[in-house]
């Protein structure tokens, strides 16, 4: 697990999930076009390396396919949506309200 305190990383997000270790910048431009283009959309540091693990597995099942692409794209959509509800929660909980961006009915700033 990366030290937290010699990053840029303030959340809870090394609670969720494992960060892998690995050049980021050589795993972001190894990625097709559509991937890099979501991971640079994403509403947290999507963590390049683990994208490039997760591209892997998805060139497994599916080859080097749009279908691959569509694949992983739905899955970081999913992996957003659960970061969002942890902070949203865990935001409810600190200071005993919604998010306001939830209590608001808006979309992520990307």
């Amino acid at each position: 697990m990366p030290d937290i305190a010699a990053n840029n990383e303030r959340t809870f997000r090394h609670e969720m999930w494992r960060r892998y270790d690995g050049d980021d910048w050589a795993a972001f431009d190894a990625l097709p076009a559509s991937i890099r283009k979501r991971v640079t959309e994403h509403a947290y540091d999507a963590w390049s390396v683990n994208v490039m693990i997760l591209w892997r597995h998805y060139k497994g099942i599916y080859g080097r396919t749009a279908r691959a692409e569509r694949a992983l794209l739905r899955y970081l959509d999913y992996c957003e949506r659960l970061e969002r509800e942890a902070f949203a929660a865990r935001y409810g909980e600190t200071y005993g309200m919604t998010l306001p961006h939830d209590a608001a009915d808006v979309t992520v700033l990307r």
